[in-house]
């Protein structure tokens, strides 16, 4: 697929640079044609390439001789030569007959001169990232190519998480408590003369980052494209600062599978470790699991935790409700991000959400590539104050 794509870029580029215009929409309708077009037949594809790409009946010469460039360089034989002959050379018949016109002694032709150089064209790649529409594309509703372009998308995302103030110190000019031992240092240099007063502060880090993912059957749409959102955050964050969950009916930990920096080979790992893909959602029992083997080790230093879902469970909503509030109350800051929440008039109704929003600091959407980046910087924001809703009752 990814192949299938490069080469239609890159013949649509080659066109471009001949003078041809085609725009990045064309391009996307060539790609989407050659995925019904057997490719080692040259005239199909030619037949493919012109009916999407070409526009002017005067631009069937240039694209003769790109397509003639590009066949050969990709070293595929069995190109019939009248194909190219027919694609490549003008038409005899075709030939501009100049009409002499006499005007003060000197002649010219009707026809423009066909010796002067193609006007540039601006280059503009099919680059989908960059493209507000697909930006704000649902991911269940995004084709192959969106898809790809939004996972590149992904990788390229900034993600840092706000930080937590330590208990170490380090010097600083001016800062919260005096480093009696550098200063005596230094008096002892001016004689004993307490000249000049050494200071310290607190040194900052990253908060950890705890995610558990949705991947039960309700889930199926977005669970892939979310591991891909997953992976690209575990490479960015320092590998200490970061612990990745997923559950459907069970919880198990991925962490190490998304360590690895190759996406496929990570994927592929979590799909080895995961025996309940797709299938039914206990939330509550997972969220129990969790805090009974994991909350401990890894919710320490001021965590915030990402609960990926939709809300559908199978569970007893009593049982949700006691296990996010007792992950809430562990955690430093708790957020929700809901996939459905982008739908049109979406209202979390189910028994799940219901028992759980009361202990949620944040529910959020995550349906797009403009909710993830909402996302990053509300990573980035977030506060050195706990959220206020830890008594577990409901706040106005």
């Amino acid at each position: 697929m990814n192949q299938l794509l490069a080469h239609a870029v890159r013949f649509s580029r080659d066109l471009r640079q001949a003078g041809v215009l085609v725009t990045p929409s064309q391009t996307e309708t060539f790609a989407l044609a050659l995925q019904f077009v057997p490719l080692l037949e040259p005239r199909a594809f030619a037949d493919t390439a012109r009916t999407c790409l070409v526009s002017k009946r005067e631009d069937l010469i240039k694209f003769g001789s790109v397509f003639r460039a590009f066949w050969l360089e990709l070293g595929l034989g069995g190109v019939p030569d009248e194909l190219l002959n027919q694609l490549s050379l003008p038409n005899k018949q075709q030939k501009p007959r100049p009409a002499e016109v006499r005007d003060t002694g000197a002649s010219r032709t009707d026809s423009p001169p066909t010796d002067l150089p193609p006007q540039p064209l601006t280059e503009r790649a099919l680059t989908y990232s960059l493209s507000e529409t697909v930006k704000a594309k649902r991911f269940d509703q995004m084709n192959v190519y969106e898809l790809e372009a939004a996972k590149a998308a992904l990788r390229r995302f900034a993600w840092r998480i706000g930080q937590r103030r330590t208990r170490r110190f380090k010097a600083a000019p001016k800062g919260e408590r005096l480093d009696y031992r550098k200063s005596f240092r230094t008096a002892l240099k001016y004689g004993g003369e307490w000249l000049k007063l050494e200071w310290r502060k607190p040194t900052h880090k990253p908060r950890p980052l705890v995610v558990l993912a949705d991947v039960s059957g309700s889930m199926e749409r977005y669970a892939r494209l979310l591991l891909h959102f997953m992976h690209a955050v575990t490479q960015r964050l320092e590998r200490r600062n970061i612990e990745t969950f997923a559950f459907g009916t069970r919880l198990t930990r991925i962490t190490k599978n998304l360590e690895r920096r190759d996406v496929d080979t990570a994927l592929k790992g979590v799909g080895a470790s995961v025996n309940d893909w797709s299938g039914g959602t206990r939330i509550g029992a997972s969220l129990e699991v969790f805090n009974r083997l994991y909350a401990k080790r890894v919710l320490g230093r001021g965590a915030v935790v990402l609960i990926i879902s939709d809300g559908w469970d199978m569970g007893e909503p009593n049982i949700l409700g006691a296990a996010i509030e007792r992950l809430q109350k562990t955690c430093h800051r708790l957020i929700w991000l809901n996939p459905l929440i982008g739908t049109t008039d979406y209202q979390p109704q189910t028994r799940g959400l219901l028992a759980a929003l009361p202990f949620i600091d944040d529910f959020l959407s995550i349906h797009n590539l403009n909710s993830l980046e909402q996302l990053a910087k509300h990573l980035e924001g977030i506060s050195s104050q706990r959220s206020a809703r830890r008594s577990g009752t409901k706040t106005r």
